[in-house]
């Protein structure tokens, strides 16, 4: 992302307060929550397939899906890696806080985050911490350079700290959805 793209991002641009995100031109019906939430399950199945879990036929189903993906309430289409199998299944949560808190410092982290490909997820919070960084890494030693090399390197950073995935409970949520039977 450039600095230009940076300054004209929803997330920076405005607070909740002052500026609420504008609600969908369209509504969303039963049939369209539940077209969601099986593109949720498997964003592989086929339009036919799709098409007889919702009772429609496969023309409305695919112009449904159209009109989901056209309005963003489909942002976009994966798939989940098995990060073990790749050598990258060691999983922090790192916690940083801003050295100062400005705005200047704020974009210098959000603008690193964008190219770094160990950090999979990050969040502005609330609380002792600025940001939380969900990290992909294949062990303690690589997240030991990482810190050192990657992040050390980012001088807004005032202070790190780290808590270590044991074991994974729960991963890939879905968005609940309200479906009515």
């Amino acid at each position: 992302m450039t600095p230009d793209e940076l300054q004209n991002a929803e997330f920076l641009s405005s607070t909740p307060h002052d500026n609420p995100r504008p609600s969908s031109t369209i509504s969303l019906d039963n049939t369209d929550y539940r077209i969601l939430q099986m593109l949720q399950k498997d964003s592989r199945i086929t339009n036919k397939q799709l098409a007889a879990a919702v009772h429609l036929s496969p023309t409305p189903t695919f112009e449904r899906v159209k009109k989901l993906e056209r309005e963003g309430f489909i942002k976009r289409y994966t798939a989940v890696l098995d990060a073990e199998r790749l050598a990258c299944g060691f999983i922090v949560f790192c916690f940083l806080r801003m050295k100062q808190h400005s705005y200047e410092n704020g974009i210098k982290i959000m603008e690193a985050v964008q190219n770094i490909p160990e950090i999979v997820e990050c969040f502005n919070i609330s609380g002792d911490y600025d940001f939380l960084l969900k990290i992909h890494t294949s062990d303690m030693k690589s997240y030991q350079k990482f810190i050192l090399r990657i992040l050390g390197d980012l001088n807004c950073i005032g202070s790190i700290s780290s808590s270590f995935v044991l074991g994974e409970v729960k991963s890939g949520g879905e968005i609940p959805l309200p479906i009515q039977d």
